[in-house]
């Protein structure tokens, strides 16, 4: 079967539209702060609408349904286009080169949350709006928004649903795949607005309330200050962040049956059980760890260990307090997390949890299986046989991701970094974390590296959000192949 040019333009051009769309909803913000980013906003917002509405007119009336080749065509291209025009507000505004803005661009849209910027706070309002709001359109994947949109291309969008959704499963909140994607989306706008409204009454201002509910959400990390949420030194927003960062790292089908009133039926998720077991598990030992190696008090070691837990755990990034200078098992720790990830379902990051449990369980099996070697043993998820089919893809998942840390991390040492500063770096960009270990850490950023080494991580950063396989196979001889 070819692989059809017209779905593959059709829905990269809807894509850029609604990029456009978003940039220009940033500019009464650099008109109402008098600031010199209002025409780089305007022109890259058009460009983006031009290109997207030539992309889109091109052949629109298709009307064949998009099989899984084109699917991860749509999806890796998409993410490809989307950063390149995202990319065009930082360079037309002066604030960056081309492969800084490149690199926040990715950044941004993959939800990782790594900045090249020294001084944030020094940025123009529109240009911080458009960090946050690529940031926000990324975290559930801007894809999944654009299923919902299919029918005025005339096309089917379970393919690229496959495709983009996060996680070795696809729990749906509905049967059809248009009423999922709006459910989805309505639970995430929800969020976004309750949480801005919250941080604002707790004492942020509305620009930053509202800049902060945008990448909290998206488990993003975006800030418009230079000390992310150490800035407020507030315990109140502390904690509300924390629990959103929770509520966002859970998957949203889960988050859905919740909001239903049907929580034994949500509390039957292993994910989720696991989830919340393993977060309060780490929450108690690093808070006596940090309260017996600082001279913190114990609310303020349990405030701030848990919100970077939270925060590193579901990939979001935000920081309250430099964890290199704790301890140095403490370091290895938060390292460590970077390669966990949130739930399979949600805006996060990283491996899943789910991934790592099964395999666990998987593990812990092996040892039956070599004392009874004629007893068949198999993994269940949710009172259901996991596949050797699902166990297969976890495995090769989990191996290709390995692979990719060390590779990466060679690379890395090969362009000029140094040994723990590669290692953090390609951690916390294959992850979509953002603060990571050395050069990379907690109260650093990414401006120093080489500007090799930043190109090579934008591509990173672009795997670990499609998970690997999405990207990886474009580039094996099976996919060219007409069958």
């Amino acid at each position: 079967m070819k692989i059809s040019i017209k779905p593959i333009s059709n829905v990269v051009g809807v894509l850029l539209i609604i990029l456009g769309i978003a940039m220009l909803s940033c500019i009464p913000f650099s008109y109402l702060y008098d600031e010199t980013d209002l025409w780089a906003l305007g022109v890259a917002g058009g460009l983006s609408v031009l290109f997207g509405s030539i992309f889109w007119l091109y052949k629109w009336k298709s009307s064949a349904n998009v099989n899984k080749r084109e699917g991860y065509l749509i999806v890796v291209l998409s993410w490809v286009f989307m950063t390149i025009f995202g990319a065009l507000p930082y360079y037309f505004s002066g604030v960056c080169g081309v492969t800084d803005s490149l690199f926040e661009s990715m950044s941004g849209l993959t939800t990782t949350g790594a900045s090249i910027f020294n001084d944030i706070e020094s940025l123009p309002h529109g240009i911080l709006l458009w960090r946050s709001l690529s940031q926000w359109i990324g975290g559930m994947g801007i894809i999944v928004l654009t299923i919902a949109l299919f029918p005025l291309l005339g096309i089917g969008g379970i393919e690229l649903f496959v495709a983009e959704s996060p996680g070795p499963t696809s729990t749906k909140i509905h049967p059809r795949i248009k009423e999922t994607a709006k459910s989805l989306w309505i639970l995430y706008c929800g969020f976004t607005a309750v949480l801005s409204i919250i941080l604002y009454f707790e004492g942020m201002g509305a620009f930053d309330a509202l800049n902060h509910g945008l990448t909290t959400m998206a488990t993003g990390g975006f800030s418009t200050k230079n000390a992310s949420i150490a800035h407020f030194n507030s315990p109140a927003i502390e904690y509300t962040i924390t629990f959103f960062m929770l509520i966002a790292g859970t998957n949203y089908a889960v988050i859905y049956l919740m909001l239903k009133g049907k929580f034994k039926l949500a509390w039957k998720n292993d994910e989720f059980r696991f989830y919340i077991r393993l977060l309060l598990g780490l929450a108690v030992l690093l808070t006596l760890a940090i309260f017996n190696v600082t001279h913190m008090g114990f609310e303020e070691s349990f405030r701030k260990g848990t919100f970077m837990l939270i925060s590193m755990l579901t990939t979001t990034g935000f920081v309250t307090a430099d964890y290199t200078t704790w301890h140095a098992g403490l370091t290895m720790c938060f390292f460590l997390l970077l390669f966990m990830g949130g739930c399979a379902g949600s805006t996060a990051g990283g491996i899943k949890v789910i991934r790592h449990y099964i395999l666990m369980k998987n593990t812990f099996y092996e040892f039956k299986r070599i004392l009874h070697p004629r007893a068949i043993i198999r993994v269940k998820l949710n009172n259901a046989m996991v596949s050797g089919t699902i166990m297969t893809h976890i495995l090769v998942f989990i191996l290709l991701y390995l692979a990719s840390f060390v590779f990466g991390a060679i690379i890395l040492t090969i362009l000029g970094m140094d040994f723990i500063s590669s290692f953090g770096a390609i951690a916390t960009c294959l992850g979509n974390v953002g603060p990571a270990i050395g050069d990379v850490g907690p109260m650093n950023n990414f401006a120093g590296i080489p500007e090799s080494a930043k190109g090579f991580l934008s591509f990173m950063m672009l795997i670990g959000r499609l998970e690997i396989f999405t990207v990886i196979i474009i580039f094996t001889p099976y996919f060219w192949r007409n069958r």
